[in-house]
């Protein structure tokens, strides 16, 4: 295998084939993929690529000393290297850890009324100001918001074509049941991709060892250069009050209401002093923030409490990697997700939600005898989604489908080890199947 296929891979194809394409920012955590896709993508359809990353080649941030106009660009950047070349209509250039000089930025309108060149930026977004990027370049960029890899990328990985993948959705949209080879086989796969998560180098070393050996290690690495990150890019007072955020999500997740709560992070600590953490973490693609409906009802905008939520890691591998020694041991010998299996469950299926698209919410009354992990949408309807660790009753969700009150909600989906059915209130399908619900939704009959 010699690198892992992405879904960015066509992406970038079909930008670059749309005649009206605009510089281009892709947005991500660190260590997701993005600079392979990008360089892998420039070999195979450029003729002449400039990269340049802000991060590793300080020298280049001066190049916008002088302006943003195409052709002093250009000028100033053969300045510091006079063996580069420049050819209109077949050269990319490459501007990589964009956080490292956020001002190239501005020079996006330049380079897009200019159009001579295609340009791609990307960055981890960690402590930049990305509504000062928006402002100096609205209009003038495209944006693609990059992640580690979903179950779909990972079961590409391990050899599956999309013919094979789109069986499964055939499936679905019949409800037809899996045969008892395709859920075993299916749960395996993905119980893999729960130990191990998405992260390319963590998935790649799996694939090419075809064991766990290693992997821990390198999901500890990552968390580790995540909190060097926020070290290097939260200023201040800050840094202290986001580590204390991205170092107890575990505990909360072990929790049983899971709500992520400031006042037990550290003494005296209130919400108001912590404004801005939280979407300091999401937006540099670190957590997944869920949060709690303030009713089971559309629209959903604006319809949630903002003090109230809880927080996923944005791959399941970092919570399996932050979990304590003898749990480690536990999961990849004996495959059991033990204390922390609900937390598991709910965290990937909060992270294939969102990578496919989808906003967090959950929902739990005053009285907490209704609760509700997440909720999707189709074309009219707010649908529950309950993931169950165990295969015990559903008191939530037939409440909520059952209710007249309720009236935005029709049905329902279970999500467990069950095969694909339907009891004429809700469907239940596998875990393995949740990157397909989006799917399934917009296309059910």
């Amino acid at each position: 295998m010699e690198r892992l296929t992405r879904k960015i891979d066509q992406f970038l194809i079909d930008w670059k084939n749309n005649p009206e394409h605009k510089p281009l920012i892709i947005r991500g955590a660190r260590q997701i993929g993005k600079t392979e896709a990008v360089t892998h993508f420039a070999k195979n359809h450029y003729h002449n690529i400039i990269t340049i990353n802000f991060a590793l080649q300080s020298q280049y941030k001066k190049i916008f000393d002088d302006g943003f106009e195409v052709d002093t660009i250009i000028k100033n950047i053969s300045l510091i290297n006079p063996n580069l070349s420049f050819e209109p209509g077949g050269t990319l250039l490459f501007f990589d850890e964009l956080q490292d000089c956020p001002s190239c930025a501005t020079s996006l309108k330049s380079f897009n009324e200019d159009g001579r060149y295609d340009v791609i930026c990307s960055g981890s977004m960690m402590g930049l100001n990305y509504n000062e990027i928006e402002s100096n370049s609205v209009g003038n960029k495209e944006d693609y918001e990059m992640n580690s890899l979903d179950f779909e990328e990972f079961l590409w990985a391990k050899g599956y074509s999309g013919e094979q993948i789109e069986n499964l959705f055939k499936h679905m949209k019949s409800i037809e049941p899996l045969s008892s080879t395709e859920i075993e086989v299916m749960f395996d796969n993905f119980k893999e991709y729960m130990i191990v998560g998405g992260m390319p180098e963590i998935v790649f070393t799996f694939m090419k060892q075809k064991n766990y050996e290693g992997t821990l290690a390198l999901q500890r690495q990552i968390i580790t250069d995540y909190e060097e990150d926020i070290t290097k890019y939260a200023s201040g007072l800050e840094q202290t009050k986001i580590l204390n955020v991205y170092r107890k999500i575990p505990v909360f997740l072990g929790n049983e209401n899971k709500k992520f709560q400031i006042s037990k992070i550290s003494n005296n600590a209130r919400n108001r002093e912590y404004i801005g953490v939280v979407d300091w973490l999401d937006r540099a693609g670190i957590v997944n923030v869920c949060y709690c409906l303030e009713s089971a009802s559309l629209p959903l905008k604006g319809n949630y409490n903002p003090d109230n939520y809880r927080l996923y890691f944005r791959d399941s591998g970092l919570l399996i990697g932050s979990l304590d020694d003898e749990a480690q041991e536990d999961l990849r010998n004996n495959q059991n997700f033990n204390t922390y299996k609900g937390a598991i469950y709910e965290n990937i299926v909060a992270d294939e939600l969102r990578k496919s698209g989808e906003p967090l919410f959950f929902y739990k009354n005053e009285k907490s005898t209704i609760e509700m992990d997440f909720f999707l949408r189709d074309a009219n309807t707010l649908v529950p989604v309950e993931v169950k660790a165990n295969d015990g009753p559903t008191p939530s969700l037939n409440h909520l489908i059952d209710e007249e009150k309720y009236k935005d909600i029709k049905y329902g989906i279970k999500l467990g080890y069950k095969n694909i059915g339907f009891n004429g209130k809700f469907y239940t399908f596998p875990y393995f199947l949740t990157f397909l619900l989006k799917r399934f939704l917009s296309e059910k009959l």
